[in-house]
């Protein structure tokens, strides 16, 4: 054996000894707080991606509706294999900023995908951006992240005024069915996401002319929240609007009982209140919490129902609100590099920027996937749930009704 030939060959041996990832797998980079004070929402969405690429790389008959569901691997690219690159940003900013360089231009990934944080998300998409790399945005709804004219930016999920427009409507029918909603406080951690949608229900409140008694922001790290609590005390509004994560609002329910104060309805905005923590640490305590949710089990035969069976089997408990839109932005991602046929990042945001999918292909409540100039899906929609016994039953609007809504919030009585 000549020289060239030999190393050619120990090469090949070598590359079989390590096993990495085929040449045709495709590495998508995905982004999530894995540590920090949202790391039980990480693990969850993690564990929700995970099983979004293994029904992308197996075949479910069961699932033809799906978008690859009943295939295995992706079809226009040889039937190869999705593999996850991924890292934990901490819920920082400037390490998810880090780690989504490194997984650009060290790893070479084809897309990226995060972040739960919109502060996160606002940096990571700005080096996708930069880079070229289309970034899809499963979760995160501060505004301002599809609103800087980026190119290489998608998002999948509704945003903070679709939210807002969803409460003003509610509390407005609310109201007109006889119930007192005189004024509103909104409580928002004072970040990126809280305080976009906390200005996006101020606004929404306004148009829909219901006074805000209170908006009172707030540090997520807090160790302390009874100054907060205490004012609203004082204010007794109608109505409290949380959005908040998850360590900040089961202190807040704490508090609230400590301190015996208890408004007639209780919103949260998903985040904290969708956390697969919160049920367990102070679901007693927020008996009738109402929250915004896009993911209801469904109809047994549903796509909803299907896949939550799938990862009610594999981890032991229902889908969340916030893990299954992971999972959606995953799907749609991956349909989207298959119907590219390529790994080239210009024909993939191509295929992004094409992507017209109808509600009957999601895994999840949306009326279908469309994005608009800014990346924004303009088929996102949401409804509300309210927490009966363990778990959430939807209430709101009435089509999608599954439960019949309770009021005043019993909380902890």
């Amino acid at each position: 054996m000549n020289r060239v030939a030999f190393c050619v060959a120990a090469a090949a041996l070598a590359a079989l000894m390590t096993g990495p990832a085929s040449a045709a797998d495709v590495k998508i980079g995905v982004i999530y707080p894995l540590t920090g004070n949202a790391a039980s929402a990480g693990q969850s969405a993690r564990d929700a991606v995970h099983l979004g690429a293994q029904i992308v790389n197996n075949a479910y008959p069961d699932l033809k509706n799906l978008p690859l569901g009943a295939t295995a691997g992706l079809p226009n690219l040889g039937g190869a294999k999705i593999v996850l690159d991924e890292a934990d940003h901490q819920g920082n900013p400037q390490i998810g900023q880090q780690q989504t360089l490194r997984l650009i231009t060290q790893d070479h990934v084809a897309a990226m995908l995060g972040s739960y944080h919109s502060s996160v998300s606002l940096v990571a998409t700005a080096v996708a951006e930069r880079q070229g790399i289309p970034f899809l945005v499963a979760d995160s709804v501060a505004s301002n992240i599809t609103g800087r004219g980026f190119k290489w930016t998608f998002r999948t999920t509704p945003i903070a005024p679709d939210f807002a427009k969803a409460y003003a409507d509610f509390l407005t029918q609310l109201k007109q069915s006889g119930r007192k909603v005189d004024s509103i406080a909104i409580v928002n951690e004072n970040t990126d996401y809280g305080t976009s949608v906390g200005a996006s229900i101020v606004q929404a409140a306004k148009t829909a002319n219901i006074p805000v008694a209170a908006q009172i922001a707030y540090n997520a790290n807090s160790s302390d929240v009874s100054a907060q609590v205490l004012q609203l005390k004082t204010l007794k509004p109608d109505v409290v609007i949380f959005v908040s994560y998850t360590a900040d609002i089961i202190l807040y329910f704490k508090t609230m009982k400590n301190l015996d104060y208890l408004p007639p309805i209780i919103i949260g905005d998903d985040a904290g209140f969708s956390d697969p923590s919160f049920i367990p640490n102070v679901g007693d305590l927020a008996q009738g919490a109402i929250n915004r949710s896009a993911f209801d089990i469904g109809k047994p035969g549903s796509n909803s129902y299907i896949v939550d069976q799938m990862f009610k089997q594999k981890y032991g408990r229902d889908l969340d609100d916030t893990s299954a839109r992971w999972m959606e932005g995953f799907l749609v991602l991956a349909d989207a590099i298959n119907r590219a046929g390529s790994t080239d990042p210009d024909k993939i945001q191509a295929a992004l920027r094409a992507t017209d999918l109808k509600a009957d292909q999601l895994m999840i409540g949306y009326d279908g996937v469309k994005f608009d100039s800014t990346g924004q899906n303009i088929e996102a929609s949401t409804f509300l749930v309210q927490l009966q016994g363990k778990q959430y039953v939807s209430v709101w609007p009435t089509g999608r009704a599954t439960g019949r809504l309770q009021l005043p919030m019993k909380g902890w009585h």
